[in-house]
C-alpha cells in the first residue's frame, strides 16, 4: 500500500518515560449524587460510569493548575530520567488536546518552563487522542534524517473544568436522557500528564528501539465527537463501533509482523466496553493489556504514554510491545517498539 498507511523507523528509540498524576481523586460515585435528582427524573440509571465503563474514579488537577504546568512537569521528570542535557534537546512537541487558550502554542510556555535553548524547534501537534504517536512519529522521521539529536514530547490533560460545566448542565430541570447520553463521554474523561525523550537508539544503551508502525482514517466520521473546553458531545456506540472498524482495517496485515504475538498491548484507554470489543475484535490477549482507566479515565492523548510509564517496571529487554490509540476523527494508528 502506498501513502503513510505504513512506516519504518532507522534508529529512533525511547530514551525515557514519564507521568504526572492529577492529586484529586474524584469518584463516579460522587458524579452519580450530584445527577441524583436528573436520573429519577428522566429514568436514568446510576451506576453506569462504573458498571458499563468501569470507570471507578478519575483526577482532576486542583484549580488554576494549568495544562502546561501538567506538561512542563512531566517533561521535567523525562528530561532527568533520560540523563539528557537541556542544550541536546532539539525539538519539542505538546500533543495536548486542552489548551488554556488559542494562540500562541502551549509548547512556547513549556519550552520557558523548562528553559530549553533558542535553538529548539517548537510548536504543538493536535490530533484528539492520537496526537502523542504522531508526534512520536515526527520526532522520529527528524532523527532518523539527521536535522535533531533528541526531542522532548510532551501532554499535559484535565477534565476538571469540563466535567463541572457537563454536571451543571446535566442538572439543571431541561436536561433530558438524550442529553445524559450525549454527554456521558464527558464523564469519562481525566487529567494527567506524560512526557517522552525520544533520541537516537545507536547512542543510548538501554533505550527502547521504534520499530514503525501503521496508520489509517475514515474521516467520514469526523461528526461523531466534537469537543471543547466547556462541552463535549458524542454519539458513543456510533463512535465505538466506527472505531473499531477504522482499527480492524489497519490490522489486516498483522500475521506478517507479528502483531499477535507481543509481550504488551499499551492501548489507549477509552473504557471496559471499548478495551474488551477491541480485544475481541483483533484477537488480542487481554492479559496482555495493561488497565489504566479504572483509576485515570481517559486521559486522551496522555493515555498511551502514561499507560506505558506505569508499565516501565515490568517490561524486560527485548519485549515486544505495542502502542495503539484510535482517535475521534477517525484516525487509528498502532506502533511498534522493542523494549
Amino acid at each position: 500500500m502506498s501513502g503513510n498507511a505504513s512506516f519504518h523507523m532507522t534508529d529512533t528509540a525511547i530514551v525515557s518515560i514519564a507521568h504526572v498524576d492529577a492529586p484529586e481523586v474524584v469518584t463516579s460515585a460522587h458524579f452519580d449524587a450530584l445527577l441524583a435528582e436528573t436520573y429519577e427524573r428522566v429514568g436514568g440509571q446510576p451506576g453506569l460510569l462504573e458498571s458499563l465503563a468501569g470507570i471507578r474514579e478519575r483526577r482532576w488537577w486542583p484549580e488554576g493548575y494549568l495544562f502546561t504546568d501538567a506538561a512542563a512537569a512531566a517533561g521535567a521528570k523525562a528530561i532527568e530520567a533520560s540523563g539528557v542535557r537541556i542544550d541536546e534537546i532539539g525539538l519539542l512537541i505538546d500533543t495536548s488536546v486542552s489548551r488554556d487558550r488559542l494562540e500562541p502554542s502551549s509548547a512556547v510556555t513549556v519550552h520557558n518552563t523548562l528553559d530549553l535553548p533558542s535553538w529548539c524547534l517548537n510548536f504543538d501537534l493536535s490530533n484528539a487522542c492520537l496526537g502523542f504517536l504522531n508526534a512520536l512519529q515526527v520526532a522520529g522521521n527528524m532523527i532518523d534524517s539527521g536535522q535533531i539529536n533528541y526531542a522532548l514530547i510532551v501532554d499535559g490533560e484535565g477534565s476538571r473544568v469540563l466535567q463541572e460545566k457537563t454536571l451543571e448542565r446535566l442538572a439543571r430541570p431541561e436536561a433530558t436522557m438524550r442529553d445524559l447520553f450525549s454527554e456521558f463521554a464527558s464523564l469519562t474523561l481525566g487529567s494527567g500528564g506524560s512526557a517522552a525523550i525520544v533520541g537516537r537508539h545507536s547512542d543510548n544503551p538501554g533505550s527502547h528501539k521504534v520499530v514503525g508502525g501503521i496508520a489509517r482514517a475514515d474521516t467520514s466520521h469526523h461528526n461523531l465527537c466534537v469537543g471543547s473546553i466547556d462541552e463535549m458531545r458524542t454519539d458513543t456506540k456510533a463512535l465505538l463501533d466506527a472505531g473499531l472498524q477504522v482499527s480492524k482495517l489497519g490490522w489486516g496485515d498483522v500475521a506478517e509482523r507479528g502483531w499477535l504475538d507481543v509481550d504488551r498491548y499499551i492501548v489507549h484507554q477509552i473504557s471496559q466496553v471499548h478495551m474488551s470489543m477491541l480485544c475481541e475484535r483483533l484477537g488480542i490477549d487481554p492479559t496482555k493489556v495493561p488497565l489504566t482507566f479504572p483509576l485515570l479515565g481517559n486521559v486522551g492523548p496522555a493515555s498511551i504514554p502514561i499507560t506505558l510509564s506505569y508499565e516501565v517496571d515490568s517490561l524486560q529487554a527485548g519485549d515486544k510491545v505495542l502502542l495503539m490509540g484510535i482517535g475521534s476523527g477517525i484516525n487509528a494508528a498502532v506502533m511498534e517498539l522493542i523494549w
